[in-house]
């Protein structure tokens, strides 16, 4: 997508608008929708038309209210088992935060339109997944629970400005706040003049050469938080789903083998029929998604196997119960009613991002961030399954409420672009190659040293296309990446590190990371504080 004169020219259009919000996943429509029903006149950016969101198979972790289940779940414990797989880096205040209002959330979900699967009339089914001490999580559709928030909340942002085919290509500031957005639209370049802007761009999987992300994530917010003069934490936390469908070689979007199947007693073995987690983890094969992908990838190097299985024979009704899986499985030539699932770890979801407080608030006025590419310290050094859309649903809204308010105090704004524009780019294939090699489920000394040497080798050029703007934001997260996960010397959540695997007490805070004057990566090793 080329406009007049790219992205190295002149501004083609101009237009205004309280809010901008960067994405249309979970977070992005619903902090959309939330400042839209305060009176703000808001923008939609989408860049593409799949999301994160839609392709959800797990649930929402919601604890319900007293009244309305009686089996012993809490707020506390919720929090409890929130913390426990992050690694020592949670912000409890944030968890409690996010797990407390979760079901006002869903609530309000349900009210857009939203309908999950029932037990019985007007009781939610639940499911338990890794690192849950309840049934707590409800879903839709079986394994399709994603696909219909999205579905709803699509439906209610009907009544928002969604302008598609719209990329954004930098965050617009002053001296002191948030002017707007340079944007690459099929018109060329633009600019939308706007006091508050909210990113909500999903994650960065496209990082590697195969992932469960849309084709879409590829690391844009948090290279425009860092282009904004914003900081970003934790990047070195990238989970990687255990379950990911092994379909041979070829990279790309690989679609997950929801955790719920494990959850209803299907067994991770590897070519031999052995067990996979036995003797790692109390929980076995439903313990944190750090412990089960670190113990599949520890079985396929002593194999040398190309994957391990996962065995859903066990399951009953397995087709009607997990219809997302079973037809992708087919795609690939398995019946999971019969066979055994050929998986492996995949990147899947980013723990850290862009520092927020626990409105989504950064510390650039005007600016926002929610979802998965913010880091509040709800997920610390692990996610656990199924808090992401909880996460989305909480911040989202806040975020979004919280944008309308700063536009109605901050009144218009005129942004100003620059004059040129230009980025450090390396080539798709060869960042993701490297990143493949040396940045994923465990990485070493060596490894990341090479790859930053690789990162360090791209070349600077205008950025006048979507993907020449995705390989500079790739390049730039890459390279956040590499050093916080080089600087973290010890093995914490999902970071594994293979020449230092035990875990270091006084390591237990965040890394952040932020441009220096000269646009270079730079990183602190300190308490998170925002805004």
């Amino acid at each position: 997508m080329t406009g007049p004169g790219g992205c190295g020219g002149s501004t083609h259009w101009q237009q205004r608008a309280d809010v901008v919000v960067i994405g249309t996943g979970v977070a992005g429509l619903v902090a959309g929708l939330a400042a839209q029903r305060r009176g703000r006149k808001v923008m939609v950016l989408s860049k593409a038309g799949s999301t994160a969101t839609g392709y959800a198979q797990g649930g929402i972790a919601v604890v319900l209210p007293q009244g309305v289940r009686d089996d012993g779940d809490s707020v506390d414990a919720h929090v409890a088992d929130t913390v426990a797989a992050g690694g020592g880096l949670c912000d409890a205040e944030a968890v409690h935060s996010i797990v407390a209002d979760g079901y006002r959330a869903v609530r309000d979900l349900v009210g857009d339109g939203a309908r999950f699967d029932e037990a019985a009339p007007g009781r939610w089914a639940l499911t338990r997944e890794g690192g849950h001490s309840r049934r707590r999580i409800i879903h839709a559709g079986g394994d399709a629970t994603g696909a219909e928030v999205q579905r709803a909340l699509d439906d209610a942002a009907r009544v928002l400005d969604i302008r598609r085919n719209h990329v954004a290509v930098r965050v617009l500031r002053d001296d002191t706040a948030v002017t707007g957005v340079l944007v690459l639209s099929e018109d060329g370049l633009g600019i939308v003049h706007a006091p508050a802007v909210v990113l909500a761009t999903g994650g960065l999987g496209h990082l590697y050469a195969a992932t469960t992300n849309p084709e879409a994530s590829t690391g844009d917010g948090v290279a425009l938080a860092l282009w904004a003069g914003a900081a970003v934490a934790d990047v070195e936390f990238i989970q990687f789903h255990p379950t990911m469908l092994f379909d041979g070689p070829a990279g790309g979007r690989r679609p997950l083998v929801t955790e719920a199947l494990r959850g209803e007693g299907a067994k991770l073995v590897d070519a031999h029929g052995d067990p996979v987690t036995a003797g790692v983890h109390p929980m076995g094969d439903l313990a944190p998604r750090d412990v089960v992908a670190g113990a599949i990838d520890a079985r396929l190097k002593a194999t040398g196997d190309s994957c391990v299985y996962l065995d859903a024979r066990c399951v009953p009704d397995v087709a009607r119960r997990f219809p997302t899986v079973t037809a992708a499985c087919r795609r690939a030539g398995v019946d999971p009613a019969r066979q055994p699932i050929p998986v492996v770890p995949g990147a899947h979801y980013s723990c850290g991002g862009v520092v927020t407080d626990l409105d989504g608030r950064t510390a650039l006025p005007g600016l926002f961030a929610a979802g998965e590419v913010a880091r509040t310290g709800m997920h610390g050094a692990n996610r656990l399954a199924s808090n992401s859309l909880l996460e989305g649903l909480v911040v989202g809204g806040r975020a979004g409420r919280g944008a309308a308010e700063h536009a109605v105090a901050a009144g218009p704004s005129r942004a100003v672009a620059p004059a040129r524009l230009t980025a450090e780019v390396l080539g798709r294939r060869e960042l993701q190659a490297a990143m493949s090699r040396d940045a994923s489920v465990v990485r070493d000394a060596d490894g990341l040293t090479r790859l930053r040497g690789v990162l360090g080798a791209s070349a600077t050029r205008p950025l006048r296309t979507r993907t020449d703007l995705e390989d500079a934001a790739l390049t730039l997260t890459a390279r956040a990446v590499a050093l916080s996960a080089l600087q973290r010397a010890e093995s914490r959540g999902c970071h594994h590190r293979g020449d230092h695997p035990d875990t270091d007490p006084a390591q237990a805070v965040s890394g952040v990371v932020d441009l220096d004057e000269n646009g270079h990566v730079g990183l602190k090793v300190r308490a998170v504080a925002c805004c």
